[in-house]
């Protein structure tokens, strides 16, 4: 069987190479933005199968199977889990260009040394070799993966009426080496015309100790549960939006929206926007006060297969990239934070890359304040997170910014095998900045440009975070 050669891939330079042997590839990992399950790090959970640990929850895979025109049910189906995995294995020579084959080598490789091209051809194989691997290595627990990778901090994605159970438990028993410690994402909060809205307030209420029956009982509960989530180590905040709102509203007139949207009335699409502005002036503040991080992933449109969505639910691989203007809001945002010197620190992700250049400008407008890249422009995110996006991303930051200052990456994944794309990052970092020297546009100065290569890798975030 044919081997995926992966020592350098992506490295197509010596000055490439250099930078990542000599000074990226031994750097420690911070995960500052995934969606890996609190309680499966917990319990050390040990997963049955490959399926389970490599291929369930991944919406990625999912995409290019049914690209591919596989039928549903051996993708999240009722299809054994062995099929499920064979399927795959079949599928994967057809991915070359998509970074998906890439992944897939990586991981095979550093968690299992498997070094072959998966196939059908091996794919019976490398199913019972994974598999005992999976069955006898604790290094291979959901626990274990995090320690063997160096992971030094993850941040996992909690809403605010989570118990926060797993997390007290991991900080409790002090077994594990990585540091794993909350994020706070009130997106539920901010949509106040789900259906379940009150139903989630009560929920919210119960966590905090508070009845929510107003506005101001509504941010009381936020400040309770936003002081739990800072005891067990949290210092980041996140939210998910299609559009950035911003239409300024005065506290009485958000909140009769909040009363009315509580009462089951209808709310107008200004309203919306006038409420989620409001919150998130508030929801700023609270993070400024407290020195957390606010992360704003924009740019999402959601569950547009509506037939598909309706059988499978959310996060089930039908999502897409979001066309808008997004200047006026976020300048709008952030202003009105830093007019009363309220802003926190801030990462703006997008998932139209059209708006690195304008997002670099924008944040350009708000740096200072004794803080090094206090905003950033936000690492290529989902559709983006492979070779051409980070690059794109990269450029747009050096252009405009200062990318030494830059946090790095993160693997915003719910897969605990996910942890090599920080590997496929470092290498394309180190391959672009070795470009640079080979054009001269950078000197042939390793020390210099690779003391800059550990930072974008993990000091940056480890000096940022400050967890």
């Amino acid at each position: 069987m044919a081997v995926f050669e992966t020592e350098n891939l992506l490295l197509t330079s010596k000055s490439a190479r250099t930078l990542y042997y000599d000074y990226a590839a031994a750097m420690p990992i911070y995960d500052f933005h995934n969606h890996l399950d609190p309680g499966k790090i917990a319990g050390r959970h040990r997963f049955r199968n490959l399926t389970e640990a490599w291929l369930n929850g991944d919406h990625y895979k999912w995409r290019a199977l049914r690209w591919l025109g596989v039928d549903e049910a051996y993708i999240t189906g009722e299809a054994p889990d062995k099929i499920k995995f064979l399927t795959w294995a079949k599928a994967v020579p057809a991915m070359a260009g998509n970074p998906l084959y890439h992944w897939t080598h990586l991981e095979l490789e550093r968690h299992f040394g498997i070094r072959e091209r998966l196939s059908e051809d091996n794919a019976e194989e490398v199913w019972n070799v994974c598999n005992e691997r999976l069955r006898d290595d604790d290094s291979l627990t959901a626990a274990g993966i995090l320690e063997r990778f160096d992971v030094r901090v993850a941040c996992t994605t909690d809403d605010p009426a989570d118990s926060l159970a797993a997390h007290r438990t991991i900080r409790d028993k002090g077994e594990i080496r990585t540091k794993v410690v909350p994020t706070f994402r009130p997106d539920r909060i901010l949509d106040i015309r789900r259906p379940d809205f009150a139903a989630y307030l009560e929920q919210l209420g119960a966590a905090a100790g508070v009845g929510i029956d107003s506005l101001p009982g509504l941010l009381k509960a936020i400040e309770a549960r936003a002081q739990a989530f800072h005891e067990q180590g949290c210092r980041l905040s996140d939210h998910g939006f299609g559009e950035l709102p911003y239409e300024p509203a005065d506290e009485k007139t958000a909140g009769d929206i909040f009363a009315r949207a509580l009462a089951g009335g209808d709310i107008s699409e200004k309203e919306v926007r006038q409420y989620q502005t409001f919150m998130m002036l508030k929801l700023g503040e609270l993070y400024h006060a407290r020195g957390w991080t606010m992360q704003l992933h924009i740019g999402a449109i959601r569950n547009n297969n509506t037939r598909m969505s309706a059988l499978l639910g959310k996060d089930a691989g039908y999502d897409s990239i979001l066309d808008f203007h997004l200047a006026r809001s976020l300048n709008g945002l952030l202003n009105a934070l830093d007019a009363e010197d309220r802003l926190p620190q801030t990462i703006v992700y997008t998932l139209f890359p059209a708006q690195y250049d304008m997002i670099a400008t924008t944040i350009g407008n708000f740096q200072g304040g004794g803080v090094r890249g206090k905003l950033q422009l936000g690492s290529a995110w989902w559709f983006h997170d492979q070779k051409e996006g980070m690059r794109q991303q990269l450029k747009a930051l050096s252009s405009i910014g200062l990318v030494s200052t830059f946090v790095g990456m993160l693997t915003d994944s719910r897969s605990f095998l996910s942890f090599p794309r920080h590997e496929y990052f470092r290498r394309v970092l180190c391959g672009l900045f070795g470009a640079w020297i080979e054009e001269g546009e950078l000197p042939a100065d390793y020390e210099y440009v690779g003391e800059m290569i550990r930072d974008i890798c993990f000091r940056n975030a480890e000096a940022y975070f400050g967890i």
